[in-house]
């Protein structure tokens, strides 16, 4: 059974200042919750589930030494934020932070310039991931990874690709990289352009990339509109073409 003092927790971390001082966040959903369990298990801080849910994966809980505390469907329903809870909720640490695996120079990546919207931040996270991207990096802006709703979006994506959030010049200093595609609707036909490894910078969804940080870039790309007359694509689907073609190419 849960507590009061636990419900009145696990809302509190639905807010970013609160999230940010208890360096925690709330994972929800089964499939979200078993990746956490089997990869990081050790960032899980409190687990609530049905006895539907610790039936299916006692063997899991045990091995892994989770402390599982045992919810109705109505109680789930309160510290719950999605519109139908799914069994499972759990409160985990942060992931520790990881060093830079990737080699700009030797294989491709993408830099979020303020992204803003929790769901597409989610599924590039997923798209990385795909794709056998490590590193993703993102403005100071841009939205946090531990909104529920990215993490929501990322399906567990975000235990396998290391988010970073820093300034670009510094990141294009420090590790020197040559090639830094900035996306824009008059960039060049990215099918028919000559493509290199390096960094693929994703613009904010309604302004796209920022002055300063296009002045950063030494190519500009663009993905052709068979249509002509449509303003411009998401910014998570963009991601996902962009990953697609510059895997196919082998870089």
């Amino acid at each position: 059974m849960i507590s009061k003092s636990q419900i009145k927790y696990i809302k509190s971390l639905r807010s970013k200042k609160e999230r940010l001082l208890e360096n925690c966040f709330i994972a929800e959903g089964i499939k979200t919750v078993t990746e956490i369990m089997s990869e990081q298990p050790d960032i899980v801080k409190y687990l609530f589930c049905t006895d539907d849910f610790y039936k299916a994966n006692e063997k899991l809980i045990g091995s892994k030494k989770t402390n599982a505390t045992p919810i109705n469907s109505k109680e789930l329903s309160q510290i719950s934020q999605l519109t139908t809870p799914n069994e499972v909720l759990a409160v985990c640490n942060n992931l520790p932070s990881n060093n830079i695996q990737t080699n700009l120079n030797e294989t491709f990546s993408f830099y979020l310039d303020d992204i803003r919207d929790p769901g597409n931040l989610g599924t590039i996270i997923r798209t990385c991931s795909w794709f056998g991207i490590k590193d993703l990096f993102c403005s100071e802006e841009t939205v946090e990874l531990y909104n529920p709703k990215c993490i929501q979006a990322c399906m567990g994506a975000f235990l396998r690709v290391n988010v970073h959030y820093l300034d670009l010049k510094k990141l294009i200093a420090n590790e020197k990289i040559e090639h830094v595609f900035a996306t824009e609707l008059n960039g060049k036909n990215i099918y028919t352009e000559s493509l290199k490894s390096g960094l693929i910078i994703i613009g904010n969804e309604a302004n796209g990339v920022k002055k300063e940080t296009f002045q950063l870039a030494n190519q500009s790309l663009t993905i052709p509109s068979a249509a002509g007359n449509t303003e411009s694509l998401n910014a998570a689907i963009a991601t996902s073409i962009i990953a697609s073609e510059f895997f196919r190419r082998g870089l």
